[in-house]
């Protein structure tokens, strides 16, 4: 049926935004009498200037409610205003929403109230291009692509990186898809991915993934400091270095030991202006982005320029083998001084003098020198000789393929030489290491989400156009540089070939210094961007209270600056920068950026499969194959990158996510992972209703009542305590409760009791559900948890209750027949039942039994649960009794101890005959027990646990039935313990059910008066209500002088397996 209705937000005096926000839903419903159809009257929605209307919750008093909302049309509504907000205050909320930090809000707040009045003025919203594209340009460009490609194009070639280029492109676009289905399901504010993760998959993996992240984002500015370092004494002035060293060997140890100093002062500069204010940082943002760009251009005019006039950069070959330009100056062994003839500069370096019969290296004697264009251009047809890979190891001389050279059979290399050496060995996995931090940070657009004009267009836009523009710049940076450098050339890290120059910087017009000066600035603006996110990354994490050591990195400056996060994130990039090597540091960020990636693919596939109503993102293109893609993407990266690495990020991720779940304050965030045991549960649950469990899988699922208080605790907590030791089994628990009255009365109690009863269970460490039930009588309610506790296959088949104590006073006379008749109800449905007398007097969590027995009169068999529950009691530290002489659990039956017990193989199975043997067993015992000489515990003959059938041969029977002078018939015991007879002689009955409760219960006093716990065989109430109250007296009579004793009924079913 189709309804007509209309919202209408009410406007306000002064005018708010929602007054133009109104929504209508047209359809058929009859208006309202007095009003007009479809709207709420404009005249009398006029505002009467009361602040109290822009608050969503109403504190006032009747009288003033009824004058607020007057002519308002809320009369119907005015007494929910203290729970549910007017629509007008809640769009108002909406549209106001900001995500400044609550430090920095507090401090602008005060200085707009200090001193003259100023209007506030609003920060101009940005578009997808300013506030998405060019942030996520200038974090992805980076170090790598000025540094690293030209060199890993040599080392792998133009096909090896152009797979490693589409591979880990491939995995970021993924990644931005997903991240985009999540960013536009609703407003992320500051934390970025952390806060996407943590929302989606729970605090414990957004907190383990989310501090990888700001370790990852940490040692990336560790990364680019070391290479603005490596610029400043490569590149710009090498005269800088402090450390100098005096062979080749030493030099590099030397130049590792000078990035550590430069880097140290470089980080503490960068972290002081941090600390004094982002807002220099920001301001410098653009010339940062600007330096990028414009040696990006200047690398594709060189490209086109080479095509046309290739620059002139030689480089000097001995056979085929490159040299290094430091040294000499002139590619010959021979020049002319005058008019004579002697060696060059390279001549000394490889002889003891320059004079002609001075003694040289012998392949510098045997080859020529040869002297190559360093960038033949785009024309040149190199693209063939640098199509595949030449991977070199540690030490070994870069060389030139195709150009004839002499070798020597047993060739000895000097270190000291002037060749170019490769510093370490190289292969496509560390390639991939290195590479993969170049692709990083397309993060940046959805931390900016408060700052959009248009957050649900501008990020998957912005994003996905950047990570597309960047990875248009690689491929074709891929191809071009393979097309227009030599191959020695791009194999050179350093430029040591090119005089010393960066490799990429001779490509570039109109100069190499424009890459040189730029990739510096380029690098010092990431380096500041990494120190200024980190921070506030661990920040947000504090603040959320999920990481308890990290809570006081949360508080920073009066304007939200986080002062000890940014110490904290100094000292973390200062291990990056001891590391001192970028070729060590890249795959270690790139392990902790690939683990966050792999959680966001992770957040949107879980979110996509569930389905949940409130997953609804703006962005239409994804799929939930296509996070699972990248997903799986970015774990085969991790251990392609560095298989060891990437086990011991796992491992640190693993270490949060377990420390979050023990140590960490609860947060219920609506995550993924939680959705994902419900659905996993209703999946469980579903498979529980196919049939009912075998006997092998049956296992106690405990239904606990306790009583409560006035102040609703909880009267026997020792009940919760033998709960505990009953989960051996590890079965379902439920504590039920009961509360006389009404619901509308008693609900706020209810919750009460509810709350005592967890912290009970939590204090006892019982893991189960807790319900409190309201009802008109105890009866009724305890009825009630019976037959509804528990969903559906997973329900209670065992009820544990305590022994009502004062049955026998006057006033209280309903207990014991709210008693029995729990225990027919139990009984009616298959339930088994455990009664606990003297409940006070059994231990709690914090005793234990070291030594003693546990005693079970086993009488009549109705399911094993007699023999199930010693073995589950044992399973528990405190019921963990030791005692070997005497034996953990003794099975008793009323025959004569004197008497060994045999159960004859062709009369196990015999189930007629049970009974009878059984009541007869009983019977002899009461006739003898007594008359016989008193015996020891250690005298008795104990059941062995395989004969646990209390059989009986015909001819024994009868011999011992001749034997009995007791005037108590083995009638008596039946009816004793199956009160099933119709009660006609009901007084000789009772007679006769006495007698036989008082002798058991002598037997059972003087065999186990020492025993830690009695397992006794519960008998049935009777059908004739008529005698309810002599059951009790019974069971009394039965239980009395005994410490400690548990009454056991079962269910009607086996519970435990001879065969296995």
């Amino acid at each position: 049926m189709s309804q007509r209705f209309t919202v209408t937000a009410l406007p306000r005096e002064e005018g708010a935004p929602c007054q133009e926000a109104a929504a209508a839903l047209h359809g058929d419903a009859a208006p309202l009498q007095g009003a007009q159809p479809g709207s709420l009257s404009r005249e009398d929605s006029k505002g009467d200037g009361n602040p109290k209307e822009s608050s969503p919750f109403i504190n006032s008093t009747d009288l003033e409610k009824g004058k607020e909302y007057d002519g308002k049309n809320m009369a119907l509504f005015e007494e929910e205003m203290d729970t549910s907000p007017m629509v007008s205050s809640l769009l108002s909320g909406l549209v106001n929403y900001t995500n400044l930090p609550q430090g920095s809000r507090e401090h602008e707040e005060a200085e707009n109230n200090d001193g003259a009045k100023k209007k506030p003025v609003q920060a101009p919203r940005m578009g997808t291009f300013m506030g998405v594209y060019l942030p996520c340009l200038q974090n992805i460009f980076g170090v790598i692509l000025f540094l690293r490609l030209t060199w890993v194009v040599g080392i792998a070639g133009i096909m090896e990186s152009f797979c490693m280029v589409i591979l880990c492109c491939s995995c970021t676009m993924l990644t931005a898809i997903s991240m985009s289905a999540i960013a536009t399901n609703g407003v992320v504010p500051a934390g970025g991915s952390y806060y996407m993760i943590s929302r989606s998959l729970g605090p414990e993996f957004g907190g383990a993934v989310g501090l990888c992240f700001y370790l990852g984002t940490t040692f990336a500015g560790a990364m680019y400091i070391l290479g603005t370092i490596e610029i400043l004494l490569a590149y710009i002035f090498p005269a800088m270095a402090i450390f100098e060293g005096e062979d080749a060997s030493e030099e590099a140890a030397a130049m590792l030991n000078n990035m550590r100093v430069y880097g140290t002062c470089v980080l503490t500069c960068m972290a002081t202006v941090v600390f004094v204010g982002v807002k220099y940082v920001n301001k410098f943002a653009l010339v940062f982005l600007g330096c990028v760009i414009l040696s990006i251009l200047a690398i594709y005019a060189g490209v086109i320029k080479s095509a046309i006039d290739p620059p002139s950069f030689p480089i000097c070959l001995l056979g085929n083998r490159t040299l290094s330009r430091h040294g000499f100056d002139i590619c010959a062994k021979l020049v002319l001084e005058g008019n004579e003839t002697v060696g060059s500069k390279l001549w000394e370096l490889f002889c003891t003098s320059k004079f002609l019969n001075a003694t040289c290296d012998e392949y510098f004697l045997r080859n020529n020198v040869t002297e190559i264009q360093g960038i033949p251009g785009a024309a040149s047809a190199l693209i063939k000789e640098n199509l595949w890979s030449t991977y070199l190891t540690k030490g070994v001389i870069v060389e030139k393929q195709g150009v004839p050279s002499v070798a020597l059979v047993d060739p000895v290399i000097d270190l000291d030489q002037p060749y170019v050496f490769s510093d370490m060995t190289s292969y496509f996995t560390l390639l991939v290491g290195i590479y993969f931090p170049s692709v990083t940070g397309i993060m940046a657009g959805s931390n900016r989400s408060g700052d959009l004009r248009d957050a649900q267009k501008s990020i998957p836009t912005g994003t996905i156009l950047a990570i597309a523009t960047t990875s248009a710049v690689y491929i074709s940076s891929v191809i071009l540089f393979g097309a227009c450098i030599e191959g020695v050339v791009l194999r050179d890290k350093f430029g040591e070939a090119v005089n010393g120059n960066l490799v990429v910087g001779t490509l570039a017009w109109p100069s190499p210094w424009v890459i040189v000066i730029g990739s510096f600035f380029s690098t010092c603006g990431a380096g500041l961007q990494s120190l200024t996110g980190a921070p506030r990354l661990l920040q947000a994490i504090s603040r959320d209270g999920i990481v308890p050591f990290l809570r006081v990195f949360g508080h920073g400056k009066a304007n939200g600056e986080p002062t000890w996060a940014l110490l904290l994130t100094a000292c973390i990039c200062e291990i990056g920068i001891l590391i001192a090597s970028l070729d060590e540091v890249a795959p270690i960020l790139s392990m902790f950026f690939l683990m966050c990636y792999m959680f966001v693919n992770l957040a949107c596939a879980v979110q996509t499969l569930l389905r949940t109503p409130n997953w609804r993102p703006r962005f239409r293109y994804y799929h939930w194959t296509l996070s699972f893609l990248g997903m799986s993407l970015c774990l085969a990266l991790m251990f392609i990158c560095s298989w060891y690495y990437a086990l011991v990020a796992m491992l640190i991720a693993g270490l949060i996510y377990k420390y979050i779940e023990y140590r960490g304050a609860e947060k219920e965030w609506g995550d993924g992972i939680r959705g994902l045991s419900l659905s996993a549960a209703r999946y469980a649950l579903l498979r529980l209703e196919e049939g009912p469990p075998h006997t092998k899988n049956w296992r106690p699922q405990l239904l606990v009542l306790v009583r409560v208080d006035q102040e609703q605790n909880v009267v026997h907590p020792q009940l919760l305590s033998l709960t505990s030791q009953l989960k051996a089994g590890k079965g379902l628990t439920i504590v039920g409760s009961v509360l006389e009255g009404t619901f509308l009365d008693n609900h706020l109690q209810a919750q009460r009791a509810e709350e005592s009863l967890r912290r009970l269970m939590e204090a006892e460490k019982v893991k189960g559900f807790c319900q409190v039930v309201i009802s008109s009588n105890l009866r009724d309610g305890v009825s009630h948890l019976i037959q509804s506790s528990g969903l559906g296959g997973l329900q209670h088949n065992t009820v544990l209750v305590g022994w009502p104590r004062n049955w026998r006073q006057k006033e209280d006379h309903q207990t014991w027949r709210n008693f029995i008749e729990l225990v027919r109800e139990t009984t009616a449905g298959h339930l088994a039942l455990l009664v606990t007398k003297n409940v006070a007097m059994f231990p709690g969590n914090q005793e234990r039994f070291s030594e003693g027995h546990i005693d079970v009169w086993w009488i009549v068999h109705d399911g094993g649960m007699l023999m199930l529950l010693p073995f589950l009691l044992r399973h528990h530290k405190i019921q963990s009794i030791t005692d070997e002489s005497r034996g953990s659990i003794r099975r008793k039956n009323p025959a004569n101890p004197r008497l060994r017990l045999s159960v004859p193989e062709e009369q196990v199975g015999d189930s007629e005959e049970k009974p009878e043997e059984e009541v007869q067993l009983i019977h002899d015992k009461n006739a003898t027990a007594f008359a016989s000489s008193p015996q020891s515990p250690g005298d008795e003959v104990e059941t062995a646990p395989e004969k646990v059938h209390l059989t009986w041969t015909k001819e024994k029977s009868v011999a011992e039935k001749n034997k009995s002078k007791s005037p108590v018939s083995p009638e008596s015991i039946k009816d004793f313990f199956n009160m099933k007879p119709e009660w006609e002689n009901l007084n000789q009955s009772n007679v006769r059910r006495m007698h036989t409760a008082v002798k058991l219960n002598e037997v059972i006093v003087k065999k186990s008066q020492n025993a830690k716990l009695v397992l006794l065989n519960m008998p049935g109430p009777p059908r004739n209500r008529k005698g309810d109250e002599n059951y009790m007296e019974f069971l009394e009579v039965l239980t009395e002088h005994l410490d400690r004793v548990m009454l056991v009924r079962g269910g009607g079913r086996e519970v435990i397996t001879i065969y296995s």
